[in-house]
Protein backbone atom coordinates (compact mmCIF):
# COMPACT_ATOMS: atom_id res chain seq x y z
CA UNK A 1 0.00 0.00 0.00
CA UNK A 2 1.31 3.51 -1.09
CA UNK A 3 1.85 5.76 1.95
CA UNK A 4 -0.51 8.75 1.77
CA UNK A 5 1.81 12.31 0.69
CA UNK A 6 1.46 14.35 3.49
CA UNK A 7 0.29 18.09 2.72
CA UNK A 8 4.51 19.15 3.18
CA UNK A 9 5.04 16.98 0.21
CA UNK A 10 2.11 17.73 -2.02
CA UNK A 11 2.54 21.45 -1.53
CA UNK A 12 6.77 20.71 -2.87
CA UNK A 13 5.75 18.49 -4.98
CA UNK A 14 3.49 20.87 -7.00
CA UNK A 15 5.86 23.77 -6.31
CA UNK A 16 8.24 21.74 -7.55
CA UNK A 17 6.90 20.66 -10.68
CA UNK A 18 5.23 24.27 -11.27
CA UNK A 19 8.28 25.82 -10.44
CA UNK A 20 10.20 24.35 -13.04
CA UNK A 21 8.00 24.42 -15.78
CA UNK A 22 6.57 27.71 -15.55
CA UNK A 23 8.71 29.80 -13.31
CA UNK A 24 9.57 31.01 -9.76
CA UNK A 25 8.18 33.87 -9.69
CA UNK A 26 5.03 33.57 -12.29
CA UNK A 27 3.68 30.87 -9.83
CA UNK A 28 1.84 32.17 -7.24
CA UNK A 29 1.27 30.98 -3.48
CA UNK A 30 -3.14 30.71 -4.03
CA UNK A 31 -2.10 28.61 -7.27
CA UNK A 32 0.24 26.12 -5.21
CA UNK A 33 -2.01 25.92 -2.68
CA UNK A 34 -5.31 25.49 -4.88
CA UNK A 35 -3.36 22.26 -7.15
CA UNK A 36 -1.94 20.70 -4.09
CA UNK A 37 -5.55 20.75 -2.49
CA UNK A 38 -3.97 22.19 1.28
CA UNK A 39 -5.45 24.55 3.34
CA UNK A 40 -3.82 28.07 3.79
CA UNK A 41 -3.51 27.61 7.01
CA UNK A 42 -1.43 24.05 5.96
CA UNK A 43 0.24 25.99 4.01
CA UNK A 44 1.83 28.07 5.74
CA UNK A 45 2.38 25.90 8.31
CA UNK A 46 4.87 23.84 6.67
CA UNK A 47 6.48 27.08 4.57
CA UNK A 48 6.46 30.58 5.93
CA UNK A 49 7.00 32.91 3.28
CA UNK A 50 7.33 31.32 -0.60
CA UNK A 51 11.17 31.87 0.08
CA UNK A 52 11.27 29.13 2.31
CA UNK A 53 9.43 27.07 -0.59
CA UNK A 54 11.66 27.88 -2.80
CA UNK A 55 14.67 26.90 -0.69
CA UNK A 56 13.20 23.28 -0.31
CA UNK A 57 12.44 23.09 -3.82
CA UNK A 58 15.75 23.69 -5.05
CA UNK A 59 17.25 21.41 -1.67
CA UNK A 60 14.70 18.74 -3.58
CA UNK A 61 15.92 19.41 -6.70
CA UNK A 62 20.06 18.83 -5.06
CA UNK A 63 19.02 15.69 -3.85
CA UNK A 64 17.28 14.19 -7.27
CA UNK A 65 21.05 15.68 -8.95
CA UNK A 66 23.53 14.54 -6.74
CA UNK A 67 21.56 11.11 -6.57
CA UNK A 68 22.60 10.74 -10.31
CA UNK A 69 26.19 11.22 -9.28
CA UNK A 70 25.75 8.23 -6.42
CA UNK A 71 23.94 6.41 -9.00
CA UNK A 72 27.09 6.69 -11.12
CA UNK A 73 29.21 5.50 -8.74
CA UNK A 74 27.18 2.71 -7.46
CA UNK A 75 26.92 1.57 -11.22
CA UNK A 76 30.90 1.77 -11.79
CA UNK A 77 32.84 1.53 -8.61
CA UNK A 78 36.33 2.18 -9.01
CA UNK A 79 35.86 3.40 -12.70
CA UNK A 80 35.75 7.19 -12.15
CA UNK A 81 36.04 7.89 -16.09
CA UNK A 82 33.02 5.41 -17.06
CA UNK A 83 31.20 7.35 -14.05
CA UNK A 84 31.58 10.95 -15.88
CA UNK A 85 31.15 9.00 -19.23
CA UNK A 86 27.52 7.78 -17.62
CA UNK A 87 26.68 11.22 -15.98
CA UNK A 88 27.52 13.03 -20.01
CA UNK A 89 25.24 10.85 -21.43
CA UNK A 90 22.38 10.83 -18.80
CA UNK A 91 22.52 14.42 -18.63
CA UNK A 92 22.85 14.39 -22.93
CA UNK A 93 19.25 12.55 -22.70
CA UNK A 94 18.06 14.88 -20.43
CA UNK A 95 18.24 17.41 -22.80
CA UNK A 96 15.97 15.67 -25.40
CA UNK A 97 12.90 15.10 -23.11
CA UNK A 98 9.62 16.99 -24.11
CA UNK A 99 9.16 18.58 -20.40
CA UNK A 100 13.32 19.48 -20.35
CA UNK A 101 13.80 23.27 -19.40
CA UNK A 102 16.93 23.85 -17.98
CA UNK A 103 18.91 23.48 -14.93
CA UNK A 104 16.64 24.66 -11.73
CA UNK A 105 20.01 25.91 -10.25
CA UNK A 106 20.93 28.43 -13.20
CA UNK A 107 17.10 29.36 -13.96
CA UNK A 108 16.62 30.27 -10.27
CA UNK A 109 19.92 32.50 -10.29
CA UNK A 110 18.67 34.40 -13.36
CA UNK A 111 15.04 34.83 -12.23
CA UNK A 112 16.97 36.00 -8.88
CA UNK A 113 19.97 38.02 -9.96
CA UNK A 114 20.22 39.95 -6.70
CA UNK A 115 23.19 37.57 -4.36
CA UNK A 116 21.38 38.34 -0.83
CA UNK A 117 18.44 36.57 -2.07
CA UNK A 118 18.11 33.08 -0.32
CA UNK A 119 17.01 31.55 -3.57
CA UNK A 120 20.04 33.02 -4.90
CA UNK A 121 22.16 32.04 -2.52
CA UNK A 122 20.63 28.54 -2.22
CA UNK A 123 20.87 28.22 -6.24
CA UNK A 124 24.46 29.15 -6.07
CA UNK A 125 25.39 26.37 -3.39
CA UNK A 126 23.95 23.60 -5.16
CA UNK A 127 25.54 24.64 -8.36
CA UNK A 128 29.41 24.87 -6.57
CA UNK A 129 27.99 21.73 -4.64
CA UNK A 130 27.52 19.65 -7.70
CA UNK A 131 30.27 20.85 -9.27
CA UNK A 132 32.45 19.91 -6.48
CA UNK A 133 30.71 16.53 -7.12
CA UNK A 134 32.03 16.56 -10.77
CA UNK A 135 35.97 17.76 -9.63
CA UNK A 136 36.35 15.08 -7.13
CA UNK A 137 35.33 12.38 -9.73
CA UNK A 138 37.46 14.27 -12.14
CA UNK A 139 40.11 13.67 -9.80
CA UNK A 140 39.71 10.16 -8.80
CA UNK A 141 40.02 9.49 -12.96
CA UNK A 142 43.60 11.62 -12.88
CA UNK A 143 42.23 14.19 -14.81
CA UNK A 144 45.13 16.90 -15.38
CA UNK A 145 43.05 20.01 -13.91
CA UNK A 146 39.97 18.44 -12.21
CA UNK A 147 38.57 21.71 -11.28
CA UNK A 148 38.84 23.37 -14.60
CA UNK A 149 37.43 20.01 -16.36
CA UNK A 150 34.51 20.18 -13.78
CA UNK A 151 34.04 24.07 -14.54
CA UNK A 152 34.24 23.28 -18.14
CA UNK A 153 31.74 20.72 -18.60
CA UNK A 154 28.87 22.78 -16.40
CA UNK A 155 29.77 25.66 -19.00
CA UNK A 156 29.19 23.28 -22.04
CA UNK A 157 26.02 22.24 -20.28
CA UNK A 158 24.78 25.53 -19.78
CA UNK A 159 25.44 26.26 -23.43
CA UNK A 160 23.95 23.26 -24.75
CA UNK A 161 20.36 24.42 -22.78
CA UNK A 162 20.46 27.83 -24.71
CA UNK A 163 20.79 26.08 -27.60
CA UNK A 164 18.29 23.45 -26.61
CA UNK A 165 16.30 26.63 -26.25
CA UNK A 166 16.99 27.99 -29.62
CA UNK A 167 16.62 25.44 -31.85
CA UNK A 168 14.80 23.44 -30.00
CA UNK A 169 12.77 21.22 -33.10
CA UNK A 170 16.37 20.51 -34.59
CA UNK A 171 18.15 20.46 -31.33
CA UNK A 172 20.85 17.76 -31.73
CA UNK A 173 21.91 16.83 -27.88
CA UNK A 174 24.90 14.42 -29.12
CA UNK A 175 26.51 17.42 -29.91
CA UNK A 176 26.63 18.08 -26.25
CA UNK A 177 27.81 14.33 -25.60
CA UNK A 178 30.87 14.74 -28.26
CA UNK A 179 31.83 17.91 -26.87
CA UNK A 180 31.96 16.87 -23.47
CA UNK A 181 33.81 13.55 -23.90
CA UNK A 182 36.50 15.76 -25.97
CA UNK A 183 37.03 17.51 -22.79
CA UNK A 184 37.32 14.34 -20.72
CA UNK A 185 39.61 12.79 -22.96
CA UNK A 186 41.72 16.17 -23.21
CA UNK A 187 42.09 16.08 -19.70
CA UNK A 188 43.04 12.12 -19.40
CA UNK A 189 45.47 12.23 -22.11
Amino acid sequence: MKKKESAKERILNVASELFYSEGIRAVGIDRIIAESEVAKASFYRNFATKDDLVVAFLEQRQIRSLSKVEEAKNLYPDEPVKQLHYLIRILSESIKHPNFRGCPFTNTLLEFPDAAHLGHQTALKCRVDHEGEIAKIARQAKARNPEALAAQLEMLYGGAIVDAYINKPTFDSHNFYDAAMVLVESQLT
